[in-house]
Order: structure tokens, then sequence, then C-alpha cells
């Protein structure tokens, strides 16, 4: 099997015929609409409906039929193969793949390993915890090159990052 994505955890049941409640790990619930199938447990399960209520996602899966088939996926991951996956433009990444790349400033300083990113309204954060922690605002202005093959990105040097209010 390739490299899978995790999409989502099954955490409760929905009716009586099998449909199961899902917290989406992906930033577009849609998604789901376009995926056609789920890989839970190794197995692939081929979508049969989606619905969206509040904050989860809704599915019937192929082969889950009652409550109680239902029940027994509460807990379980729910995966995508990466290559089922859009490719991305030029300028975007996927989360996982920036995760542990290293950090360096047009100086060639080595400023850490990205250990997280964080997503807010205007923009994404990466998150440097070691050596000193250092969060990077995801700007064209700030992070100048993303190499997926070297795993570096480089930036401007923090002192010359400048704000506008």
């Amino acid at each position: 099997m390739g490299e899978v994505f995790n999409v989502g955890k099954i955490v409760n049941t929905h009716g009586l015929k099998g449909e199961v409640k899902v917290i989406a790990n992906t930033r577009d619930v849609n998604n789901f609409k376009r995926y056609g199938y789920v890989l839970i447990n190794e197995e692939e399960r081929k979508i049969e409906g989606v619905k969206f209520q509040k904050d989860r996602v809704i599915l019937k899966l192929e082969g889950i039929n009652s409550i109680e088939d239902a029940e027994m996926y509460k807990g379980t991951e729910m995966f995508v193969l990466r290559e089922n996956e859009p490719d991305l433009d030029e300028d975007e990444f996927y989360v996982r793949d920036l995760i542990g790349m290293h950090v360096f400033d047009t100086e060639g300083n080595d400023l850490g390993a990205i250990y997280d990113i964080i997503e807010t309204k205007n923009n994404d954060v990466y998150w440097i915890r070691e050596p000193k922690e250092l969060l990077i605002p995801a700007l064209l202005d700030i992070v100048l090159d993303i190499d997926l093959d070297e795993e570096k990105i480089t930036i401007k040097p923090v002192r010359e990052w400048q704000y506008e209010d």
C-alpha cells in the first residue's frame, strides 16, 4: 500500500442503518464527497453517502449496514491513499510534508525543524520548538523557498520581518 493520509476518526454511530459520525482530519470536509472510498483497518470501504452535521461528517460506508456493525468501528481512524489526493498548486503543500523540515534563514542559520503548523484565519504559522521557540508566519514575503527534495525551508532573517497595521 502506498502512502496514506489520515482523513478522520469514527467517533459514534448515527441512526440504525449503519451510518457513522466522523471527526474530519481534513481542511475541507467536502473532500469526503469526492473520495469515493476510505481505508479502515487497511480495508477499502466505498462511501455510499455523505451528510454534514454541525462539526461532524456522517458517512454511510459499504458493508456497514446496522447500528451493531457501526458500533464495532467507533474509535477507528480512516485513511485515503495519497495518490488519490488532488495535485496542489505550486505554492501549496500538504502539512505532513512540512512537519520536520528544517528552516534556515538567508544567512544560513538553522532555526530548527517545524514541529507543527498552526492554521489561523489569515495564514498558516510554522511552529519551531527547538532549539528556540519561533513562530513563523507563512507569508510570501517571509517564507522565500520551500524545497521538498532537500527538506529545507528558507526564510528572511527575523529582524527583517515587517508588520503592517
